[in-house]
C-alpha cells in the first residue's frame, strides 16, 4: 500500500526562496513544546510571551514537558503539562514526550529559558505550514532577562544585550540563512528555536534519547532530518531571547563539555568534517551495493577497489527484492548511496571524483559511464532518495551523467590472486 503522500509543496533542492511572500492561506495548527526543568521563573516569563503572540490562540497548543522536576511546574489555564521521571538530563526524550502529546500540524521547540518575542510562532512556522519538508531555525539572541517581562520582551530585551554567537550568524550570512546549505549545516540548527511539521517529525523518528548529557541532541537530530530530505532554513525575523550568554562564552571549562559532545557526534554523524580522520565511525557515511548477478571473485574486486578509495564507506547487505532497504547496523545514517551496476574494478580517481561532485553540486545522483556508455554505478544521494519516495516525484534534485574511464567492466572470472597481488 503506498503511504498518503503530504499536504503542501514539494520544493526543489533547498530552494525555500521560492516561497518567498507567501503565507498559508489558514494559519495553520501549532504545538510549542516548552522543555523544563526547576526553571519556574523563566518558565513563567516564556509562557507570558506565548500568550502574547500574533498566531490565533485557538491554533496554538502550548505543551510544558518537564524533565522530572521535583514540583510540577505551576502553568497559567489552557497550558498542557506533560513530565518524566527525574532520570538525569533527558532533554531529547522529554522533548519527544512534548511531541507525542501535541496536536498540531506544526512543531515549534522551545526551552524554558528562551523567551519569544510576538512575532515568533508566526514567522517560525510559515514555511512548514506550506512545505512540510521545511526545518527552520529561528534567531536566538542573549540578554540578561531577570527584570523583563514576557509580554515586555521585544521592548525591553534588546537594551540589554549580551554578544551573539559570531560563528553562527557568520554561517547564516554565508550560506544565506542556510538557503546554501550543505550535508554539515545541521550545526546551524539550534534546538531551542526549531520548528518542522509533524511529517518531517515523524520521518526523523524523533530526538535521539540516548543523548543524556547537555548538548548535541538538536545537531544529531536535524542531520537525520536533512538525510530525510529536509529543506534547512533560517528564519532571522523569528526571535527569542535566551536568559543569558551563549554557552561557549562563559568559561574554559566547558571545552573539554563540548570536546565531549563532539566526540559522541563524531560516531553517530559521519559525514567528513564531522567524522574522525582514522578513527572509523560506528555510523556508515557511504553504502557500496554490490552487483547484482555477480560471481563471488567479481563481487570481491568490485567491492574491494570501490571501498579501497571511499573513506568512512561500508559495503551493504541488501534486502531482497533491492532496491529497497539497507540492512545492518550503522546503515541508518547513510547519506549517499553506491550503486555497482555490473561487476567492475575501479581504478583512477572517476569514483571519488564522481563523489565530490554529487556534494559540491548537490545532485540528486549521478551515473558514472563507460566510454562506450554503458551505465557502471549510480551515485544517490540519500536525502534526494528520501523526498522522492515521500512525494512520489523524481524531479526534485538535478541529476546527471558523466564518462568514467578509470572504471573497468568485469566480463568473465577474475584471476583474484593476481589482483591482490598486484600482478594481474
Amino acid at each position: 500500500m503506498t503511504a498518503a503522500r503530504p499536504a503542501g509543496t514539494a520544493l526543489p533542492g533547498n530552494r525555500w526562496d521560492l516561497l518567498d511572500g507567501r503565507w498559508p492561506a489558514d494559519p495553520p495548527a501549532v504545538s510549542v513544546i516548552v522543555a523544563h526543568y526547576r526553571q519556574p521563573d523563566q518558565l513563567a516569563r516564556t509562557l507570558a510571551a506565548l500568550a502574547n503572540q500574533d498566531h490565533p490562540r485557538d491554533r496554538l497548543q502550548i505543551i510544558v514537558a518537564d524533565d522530572g522536576s521535583p514540583e510540577s511546574p505551576a502553568v497559567p489555564p489552557g497550558v498542557d503539562v506533560v513530565r518524566q521521571e527525574d532520570d538525569g538530563f533527558r532533554l531529547a526524550a522529554v522533548r519527544n514526550l512534548g511531541a507525542r502529546a501535541a496536536h498540531g500540524d506544526v512543531l515549534v521547540f522551545l526551552d524554558a529559558d528562551t523567551t519569544p518575542e510576538p512575532g515568533f510562532v508566526r514567522a517560525l512556522t510559515r514555511l512548514p505550514a506550506l512545505a512540510p519538508d521545511c526545518v527552520t531555525v529561528g534567531r536566538r539572541r542573549h540578554a540578561e532577562l531577570a527584570e523583563v517581562a514576557g509580554d515586555r520582551i521585544a521592548d525591553d530585551a534588546p537594551a540589554l544585550a549580551l554578544p551573539e554567537p559570531r560563528w553562527l550568524a557568520a554561517a547564516y550570512e554565508r550560506s544565506g540563512n542556510l538557503l546554501d546549505a550543505d550535508d554539515r549545516s545541521y550545526r546551524h540548527v539550534i534546538g531551542a528555536v526549531v520548528a518542522c511539521s509533524r511529517t518531517m517529525f515523524d520521518a526523523t523518528g524523533g530526538f535521539d534519547e540516548s543523548f543524556t548529557r547537555y548538548g548535541g541532541e538538536d545537531w544529531e537530530w536535524a542531520y537525520r532530518a536533512w538525510l530525510r530530505g529536509a529543506v534547512l532554513a533560517h528564519v532571522p525575523e523569528a526571535v527569542a531571547w535566551h536568559d543569558g550568554p551563549d554557552a561557549a562564552a562563559r568559561d574554559a571549562a566547558t571545552l573539554a563539555r563540548a570536546n565531549d559532545e563532539t566526540i559522541r557526534l563524531a560516531d553517530l554523524i559521519p559525514v567528513p568534517g564531522s567524522a574522525g580522520r582514522g578513527l572509523r565511525s560506528a555510523s556508515v557515511d557511504v553504502a557500496v551495493v554490490p552487483p547484482p548477478g555477480a560471481t563471488p571473485g567479481q563481487r570481491f574486486i568490485s567491492l574491494d577497489s570501490a571501498l579501497a578509495g571511499i573513506p568512512g564507506a561500508a559495503a551493504a547487505a541488501v534486502e531482497p527484492g533491492w532496491p529497497g532497504g539497507l540492512d545492518g547496523p550503522g546503515f541508518d545514517r547513510v547519506r549517499l548511496i553506491v550503486e555497482l551496476l555490473v561487476p567492475l574494478r575501479v581504478t583512477g580517481d572517476d569514483l571519488h571524483a564522481g563523489l565530490e561532485r554529487i556534494e559540491r553540486e548537490r545532485l540528486g545522483s549521478l551515473t558514472l559511464r563507460s566510454e562506450a556508455g554503458a551505465e557502471l554505478v549510480r551515485i544517490t544521494a540519500a536525502r534526494a532518495q528520501a523526498r522522492a519516495e515521500r512525494w512520489g516525484r523524481g524531479d526534485l534534485f538535478e541529476t546527471d551523467a558523466a564518462a568514467a574511464p578509470g572504471i573497468l567492466p568485469l566480463t568473465g572470472e577474475p584471476d583474484l590472486a593476481a589482483y591482490l597481488g598486484g600482478w594481474g
